[in-house]
């Protein structure tokens, strides 16, 4: 098939990419012509494992495009894709659809011929048709001219022929850091539609052939039930997470261990393991900004008594970073300043550079505004890192940030840290060397396992402080 996908950045180029990687022919649109630059480069801007490849595979071959040219996009295919972001909007919960609305305001009026737009961005519940309503305005009265045209192209009347749109909804589920698995095999794929027997599902169809034929759940639904199925999802996962960091809470005050606990009630079939990893929370472009933007809709549509508890979800997630910055306090005696801190980790989780809302990042600054002097160090992340705090110290290597550390907090769970040897760490920190002749013995280092992923015996054994949230 020939499709376009609006929109270059995780999701989009993602999509793209992997729609690509299925033999479709694609065109990724973008405003940004850096973005659009690098891409036609061959050059994913982010850090997702896999995609670099098969970007570079499929632009090789042919299959895949970029451009910032919107007649270019419209001419192109019939079959078109909005991956744009919708962020949370300044000085509100609610999400800002001022993308996915400029795709259609821009893209329209180019039209000829019948379109389908399949929209993937995360929307509040309403959004599918009141874009449909939008379209069906530009195609009725389009203007004589549209922004993201070719200056150059001599046409820049409206088409002659008449044209059809219709949207439908066909969200994402994608996990950062398996965003290639979870588009090229789906565990479920989601289409709202505007009615019965819709063109739409029979396109859809044709689009995840490969997973449908391996099959993988195709579901069809209206347009609103497709937009809440996404936001709902995110709901969910949030919720669980901060419900078992709420019983991490009592856990510490009662002498308990959360992870056990978390083990011994994922063994019932109806609650699971999964999703029930205490520690410091969630983070990232979604799960936060969705479920405020989710308790936002709710109000204006009315409903808001039915997602309050949503606010409580959000403010234990909050709290798990104050208390990562309370132990380390503690454990330095009382006062941060001057303390050498170093944090294992700045993307808000494993396999990504995104630092986004990152619990990691947010405790850094955290502790450096209380006066510890802190290093920070990940893997993919450090750039990402650097344009929030400049200030704090990025070394080059695990080994350097370790270096003279009082404390080490590990706050995202990367292979190598879950993997690294606790005798090894003392001595790079200096700890292992005996006390010159005069000074007092050094206090045992500590380590603060954000992230439950530590073998607490190990570390101990090893001549270290442990200490973890939701450990009493």
């Amino acid at each position: 098939m020939q499709m376009t996908v609006f929109g270059t950045g995780y999701l989009g180029a993602t999509h793209a990419a992997c729609m690509a990687e299925l033999g479709h022919n694609v065109l990724g649109v973008d405003v940004d012509e850096a973005k659009i630059a690098s891409l036609t480069k061959g050059e994913v801007p982010f850090f997702e494992p896999g995609l670099q490849d098969i970007l570079t595979r499929n632009i090789q071959a042919g299959r895949l495009r970029f451009t910032t040219d919107y007649r270019e996009a419209a001419e192109f295919a019939n079959v078109h894709f909005i991956g744009v972001g919708t962020p949370q909007k300044k000085g509100s919960n609610a999400a800002d659809t001022r993308y996915v609305k400029a795709v259609i305001d821009d893209l329209v009026p180019l039209l000829s011929g019948d379109h389908l737009i399949l929209g993937k961005s995360t929307v509040p519940v309403g959004t599918a048709a009141s874009l449909q309503k939008r379209a069906k305005k530009l195609l009725r009265t389009p203007p004589n001219r549209a922004p993201h045209h070719d200056e150059t192209a001599e046409n820049t009347d409206s088409p002659a022929a008449p044209a059809t749109v219709e949207i439908a909804w066909n969200p994402e589920f994608l996990r950062e850091g398996h965003a290639v698995e979870d588009t090229l095999r789906p565990d479920r794929i989601v289409l709202g539609v505007r009615a019965k027997n819709s063109r739409a599902e029979e396109v859809a169809r044709e689009v995840y052939a490969s997973a449908l034929a391996e099959g993988t759940p195709f579901l069809v639904m209206d347009r609103p039930t497709a937009e809440l199925v996404k936001v709902s999802a995110n709901a969910f996962l949030a919720t669980k997470i901060s419900f078992i960091n709420a019983v991490s809470e009592v856990c510490e005050i009662a002498g308990g261990d959360v992870t056990a606990l978390a083990d011994a009630i994922g063994y019932d079939e109806r609650i699971g393991r999964k999703f029930l990893g205490a520690g410091l929370g969630f983070g990232g472009g979604c799960l936060p900004k969705d479920i405020r933007a989710f308790m936002a809709r709710a109000g204006e549509l009315g409903a808001d008594q039915a997602l309050t508890f949503l606010r409580e979800v959000d403010a234990i997630n909050m709290r798990r970073r104050e208390k990562m910055v309370e132990l380390a306090r503690r454990v330095l005696g009382g006062s941060l300043i001057g303390s050498n801190v170093t944090v294992l980790g700045a993307a808000f989780k494993p396999d990504s550079d995104d630092v986004r809302d990152s619990p990691a990042l947010s405790v850094a600054g955290s502790l450096s505004l209380a006066g510890a002097n802190v290093t920070v160090y990940d893997p993919k992340a450090m750039e990402n890192a650097k344009k929030i705090f400049p200030t704090l110290n990025y070394p080059n290597s695990l080994e350097e940030a370790l270096r003279g550390a009082d404390v080490v907090a590990v706050a995202t769970e990367w292979k190598e840290f879950r993997e690294l040897d606790p005798a090894r760490a003392l001595e790079l920190i200096g700890a292992a060397a005996p006390a010159e002749e005069g000074q007092q013995d050094r206090p045992a280092p500590a380590v603060i396992d954000g992230r439950n992923c530590l073998d607490r015996a190990t570390w101990e054994a090893a001549g270290w402080r442990y200490l973890a949230l939701g450990v009493g």
